[in-house]
């Protein structure tokens, strides 16, 4: 895994190919591509991304603990196995009131 992709025709098991660090974000990239990207994240007690917009749709999926993900000054918490779409153009806001991982994947196609 030393590219900015993971191994094509591999598996993997997504939730313990990153770890928590303390105080920290985590990001590993699986796939990057002009139409898009996944990415997989760990977030420690208390860290964020604060207010930020993406011009495309970004679909986050939670693999381990939970999540506050504010969208336009609505606050969803999300628990293991819960998803939520946040729309493109969106101000969101990713908190980690306890640990968690996540899987963010970006299609930027249809957006021509």
């Amino acid at each position: 895994m030393e590219n900015s992709e993971f191994e094509k025709s591999k598996a993997y098991i997504i939730v313990e190919i990153i770890e928590y660090v303390p105080n920290s974000v985590v990001i590993k990239t699986v796939m990057k591509k002009a139409t898009g990207n996944i990415s997989v994240m760990s977030f420690d007690t208390g860290e964020a991304f604060m207010e930020k917009m993406s011009p495309y749709d970004t679909f986050i999926q939670i693999i381990d603990g939970q999540a506050e993900i504010i969208i336009d000054k609505q606050s969803n918490v999300l628990n293991t196995g819960h998803s939520i779409i946040v729309p493109a153009h969106a101000i969101n806001t990713i908190q980690a009131n306890e640990r968690f991982k996540m899987i963010s994947t970006v299609i930027k196609s249809g957006y021509e």
